[in-house]
């Protein structure tokens, strides 16, 4: 099964080289200010890729989202996972779009107590785990050195250890990490400017 796998394009979808796969995977801020028209500009986008199985979790960015009537329109084929399971030809992937803080983003949570809540409902036999925000200490370090990561998902990580951990929102430490049995993905395409640095990432089960 071929994985492909972005986050963090924020309006720029159109001008992304899409490869080929079997699942395509956006884990968050597919759009910039998270409004009905971004929004089903970037779904109608997703829609007509070729992949067989497409994979959405929203993120801090993407406000239309949190509306309970959008998700009862998403197209036929977008699978939305809001602390959810997806399990495809035996793979079991499970996603959330929670990021700890304050500031009024979409799907803010405070850190702590709030956010764990979320992890709590990860399957501890989680192959492919899809989060918006990255651990704390891992790729989630922002220019000044600060990290921003969620401190309840590391330690949740040190029980449920899944192959692949999926993530965006720090467009600075974008790339990957091996740690224990897991291999982390900072998916992130756009650098702190908002211009397209990397590509897509393509992984295979």
């Amino acid at each position: 099964m071929r994985l492909v796998c972005l986050a963090d394009t924020h309006n720029l979808h159109h001008h992304l080289p899409i490869p080929d796969g079997d699942v395509l995977i956006h884990a968050g801020d597919c759009t910039d200010g998270g409004t009905r028209n971004e929004t089903n500009n970037f779904l109608k986008w997703m829609s007509d890729q070729p992949h067989s199985y497409k994979i959405l979790i929203p993120g801090n960015h993407d406000f239309y989202f949190e509306k309970k009537e959008l998700l009862k329109s998403i197209p036929e084929g977008i699978e939305v996972l809001l602390d959810h399971e997806l399990i495809i030809e035996g793979t079991k992937f499970w996603g959330s779009p929670v990021t700890p803080g304050l500031e009024n983003w979409a799907f803010n949570r405070e850190r702590g107590l709030a956010m764990q809540r979320h992890w709590n409902k990860i399957p501890e036999d989680t192959d492919v785990l899809i989060t918006h925000t990255p651990p704390y200490g891992i790729m989630d370090q922002i220019a000044s050195g600060e990290r921003l990561g969620c401190e309840e998902l590391l330690k949740t990580l040190d029980f449920v250890q899944p192959k692949i951990h999926l993530f965006g929102h720090i467009h600075y430490s974008s790339g990957y990490l091996k740690r224990n049995k897991t291999s982390f993905y900072n998916l992130s395409i756009l650098d702190e400017a908002g211009s397209i640095m990397r590509s897509p990432m393509v992984l295979d089960l």
